[in-house]
């Protein structure tokens, strides 16, 4: 699979999520192109405030061996949270549908050696910011604020 075709998978993944009445964010994890797993926003869905997209992502994923040689996508730039677990694993790359409705931990990640590229995808940029205008209590609870 192609990049395009993996940001697909993750954006499937926001879109499963919102159709639940969760935030709009989806993630997928691949090696080689092969897609490992995929993963959505269930802090909703779930009552659980740490199952971010990547998270859920990771945890499908299950026990793959090293995370090393895999590349995360995520339909939005991933917070703290979410890059402290790319660190802690060992991911090199991730691929960010957009950043500028939440700008992420982008610099975290860059300081630990992962290379990240922000696709700046107008379809992402676009479900976030209705669901943020839609939504901005629930929003602010997911983001912390």
């Amino acid at each position: 699979m192609t990049d395009s075709e993996l940001m697909a998978v993750a954006i499937a993944q926001a879109r499963k999520s919102l159709s639940e009445g969760g935030i709009p964010i989806g993630s997928a994890l691949a090696r080689d192109g092969n897609l490992i797993a995929s993963g959505h926003n269930k802090r909703v869905q779930e009552s659980d405030p740490v199952t971010h997209a990547e998270i859920d992502c990771l945890r499908r994923a299950g026990r793959i061996g090293s995370f090393r040689d895999t590349v995360l996508y995520s339909t939005l730039a991933p917070c703290y949270l979410c890059s402290g677990a790319v660190v802690q694993f060992g991911i090199r790359r991730v691929i960010v549908g957009e950043s500028r409705t939440f700008p992420g931990a982008p610099d975290f990640l860059r300081e630990h050696g992962v290379e990240v590229v922000d696709l700046d995808l107008p379809d992402c940029v676009e479900m976030m910011t209705k669901f943020i205008a839609e939504n901005p209590q629930l929003w602010n609870e997911d983001i912390g604020r």
